[in-house]
């Protein structure tokens, strides 16, 4: 024993060799040994004593990655710290906290990143004073030092910057010696993780506002916020209880940040642009053509001080422009949010393989009600309900159009919220493939219902003063342009259904299209003239209403503002547009190319209730448009044919036209301005091409066609395939 004493006085520069033994001493001799200096130093510094503290501090500092007596000098350290936990005081050795977990593990091997983990857990454990500060470590080692975020470089690499032998540049040269170490860092970490919160338990509850105030800037690269969400979704898979069911709500708030800054044309590569007809699908009033770090600006003085990602913010505010590199495009944007999006389908995929679809749908739809829905400018992130109702269509898919319509129903909520459910409505029923076909007709009674209700009893009831009937009844238009859409999309579903046709007729579409409110002038007007073509052809409504569609809807009605939302831009269904996670949308979606046409003989079907027959105005539009897209050229959805015959692949879910098809439409645009068009998985599949409302001014036919078409065209009506 008395050699060991004598060992100890030195064990700052003996412990640790090649063969980890320390004059001949075994391993845990070794162990006691250190653990013995460990407790002298912290007991000094607790008597006032600093000397054997010191040394112990720079002893944890003083190491050598590329020398392993080094590292394993610093494992047996970090184990004998571990076993003396109820030595440290926060108040005496706020130096060595700092220190130890201002740690990696992603510096110093497994080895070492095991005994690091070890006293992390056990001095939680041991202090309820530093969980926080302990949850703080672990949450840091989601990334690695060598992201080059300040919040995220470690001990080692502070240190190195400090005395001049570390350069930002050396530190991200780590980069691929770190990432090849990530799934075992990763394990050790979540398990450390797992092994806190069962043993301490408030640490869930303190897990969470960390995780979210370490969020990774939505500017940095795509890799890093991947990696951040691949930690998120670790520690929502883990099974740890109170853990597992917080995080996927954090998720949804990382995924909208990122959503709202992309807009549709930004998803266009470069190349691409020469050969992509691209309508601009923001409203132009409404987007914001600043850089995003003087949007940032804005945020970080108007958001919440302790809302999700503000410590990034504020050191992202903080940075040097030398350390943030240069502001990431909205194209690539869009493919940080692709590659989220699709990690995040993963996830939903495997928790509905262990049977937690259900309660998953539980989580996201508190996150829907709070987050999406009243986000208008989200255009993905509410497809992960989309992907997980495709999963449980029954279940899942029948709760979420329950949901929809209650929200939509309920006189409670704001006027943009229950119009916003109603859209969300409309465009899910309309494109989940699977769904059951009973919670296609209960969500139409709902809202059919509802209509003719509100026809009858809330129109004259309320003072209108000097209110356009737009506001004061958006929800009612709302509704009926759910109807009309959920109809384009279904009608010959429910009408070859066994008595669909007299449960169509049920649903009294003729009175909600004859109510005085005029809902056909207002609500979108393809939505309008497709829904007249299909429901006049079965006599639903009076066919009186499809050959006057064209003088009734007038130019004010297809830029109609009712309150915040313009009803005819806003189906939050539409095509998803991300090309590498529609892997898990395209085989779930009704594209418009897939709805079958009504039989051209289902008139015959149908009783005869003093229905004028059918004029041939009714096929104009559609024959027509036949006839320019023959001229114009049918392409595959992976590939498109370029004017020198080469083929060239471009993202399938665009409307492609070169600069000859696209020269040809405007020679045709009278013939198209009225015109239902459905293109095959394009993005439009109705619009009014309008050169009015495009920014420019239509070329004269002797002129050439520009080689890349204006980024700004605005698009006051039309839905997309």
């Amino acid at each position: 024993m008395v050699g060991i004493e004598r060992k100890s006085s030195a064990m700052g520069m003996e412990i640790g060799s090649d063969s980890a033994h320390v004059g001949g001493l075994s391993d845990d001799e070794v162990l006691t040994v250190a653990r013995q200096w460990v407790v002298r130093a912290l007991s000094a510094a607790t008597q006032g004593d600093q000397g054997h503290y010191l040394n112990l501090l720079k002893s944890l500092k003083t190491v050598q990655l590329d020398d392993p007596s080094s590292l394993s000098a610093l494992q047996y350290r970090l184990k004998a710290l571990a076993q003396s936990v109820s030595y440290v005081s926060e108040h005496y050795h706020h130096m060595l906290l700092a220190l130890v977990l201002g740690m990696s593990v992603w510096t110093y091997g497994p080895e070492v990143a095991e005994a690091l983990l070890e006293f992390v857990v056990n001095l939680a454990t041991a202090n309820g004073g530093c969980v926080s500060q302990c949850l703080d470590m672990l949450v840091r080692n989601f990334l690695p030092p060598s992201c080059g975020i300040p919040a995220f470089l470690d001990t080692y690499s502070r240190t190195g910057l400090m005395g001049g032998w570390l350069s930002m540049d050396k530190i991200r040269a780590q980069q691929p010696d770190q990432m090849a170490s990530k799934d075992i860092v990763l394990s050790q970490l979540h398990s450390a993780i797992r092994h806190l919160a069962d043993l301490v338990p408030t640490a869930p509850m303190r897990l969470q506002p960390i995780v979210l105030q370490k969020m990774p800037h939505k500017t940095l690269p795509k890799q890093w916020n991947v990696l951040y969400l691949e930690n998120m979704l670790r520690l929502e898979s883990s099974g740890a209880k109170y853990i597992s069911n917080q995080m996927l709500p954090a998720v949804v708030d990382q995924l909208i940040q990122i959503d709202v800054e992309i807009r549709w044309e930004d998803i266009l590569t470069e190349e691409d642009t020469g050969k992509v007809y691209m309508f601009h699908m923001d409203i132009e009033d409404e987007t914001d053509e600043r850089p995003i770090e003087d949007r940032e600006a804005d945020e970080n003085e108007n958001g919440d001080p302790a809302g999700p990602g503000i410590e990034a913010k504020l050191q992202y505010g903080l940075m040097p422009r030398s350390l943030k590199g240069a502001v990431p495009t909205l194209d690539e944007m869009a493919d940080k949010m692709d590659l989220m999006m699709d990690m995040t389908f993963q996830h939903l995929q495997t928790c509905d393989k262990k049977g937690l679809s259900s309660q998953i749908f539980d989580t996201l739809a508190k996150s829907f009600q709070s987050t999406i829905l009243n986000t208008y400018k989200s255009k993905f992130t509410q497809f992960l309900l989309f992907y997980l109702c495709s999963l449980e269509p029954s279940s899942c898919g029948s709760r979420f159009a329950s949901l929809l319509c209650d929200i939509f129903t309920a006189k409670s909520r704001p006027s943009n919220t229950r119009m916003s459910s109603a859209a969300y409505l409309a465009s899910f029923i309309a494109r989940a493939k699977n769904l059951p076909v009973d919670v296609i007709w209960t969500s139409l009674r709902r809202l059919a219902s509802w209509c003719v209700a509100y026809g009858t009893h809330d129109v004259g009831s309320r003072p209108t003063g000097n209110v356009p009937d737009s506001v004061l009844h958006g929800v009612f238009y709302s509704a009926c342009q759910a109807v009309m859409y959920i109809l384009c999309f279904r009608l010959k579903l429910l009408a070859d259904q066994p008595d669909g046709k007299r449960h169509l007729r049920g649903l009294h579409l003729q009175q909600i299209v004859d109510h005085r409110l005029n809902p056909l002038k207002v609500c979108l007007p393809s939505v309008v003239e497709e829904f007249l073509k299909q429901a006049s052809t079965l006599q639903l409504v009076d066919q009186k209403h499809w050959l006057a569609s064209k003088e009734r809807i007038d130019g004010n009605a297809r830029s109609m503002v009712v309150g915040d939302v313009r009803l005819d831009m806003f189906f939050p269904f539409d095509p998803y547009l991300l090309r590498h996670s529609d892997r898990f949308i395209r085989p779930n979606f009704i594209y418009w190319s897939m709805v079958e046409p009504l039989d051209e003989n289902a008139t015959s079907d149908v009783e005869d209730e003093g229905y004028d027959s059918l004029s041939e105005a009714s096929s104009y539009a559609g024959s027509q448009l036949d006839e320019v897209q023959s001229q114009a050229g049918s392409y595959e959805s992976a590939d498109v044919v370029t004017p020198d015959g080469e083929r060239e692949n471009f993202r399938h879910t665009l409307d492609v036209q070169d600069s000859e098809n696209y020269s040809y439409i405007e020679r045709h645009v009278d013939t198209l301005d009225e015109a239902s068009s459905f293109c095959d998985d394009g993005i439009v599949e109705s619009f009014k091409l309008s050169f009015d409302a495009m920014a420019i001014t239509p070329p004269q036919p002797e002129m050439m066609m520009p080689a890349k078409l204006p980024a700004k065209v605005s698009l006051n009506s039309g839905f997309r395939i």
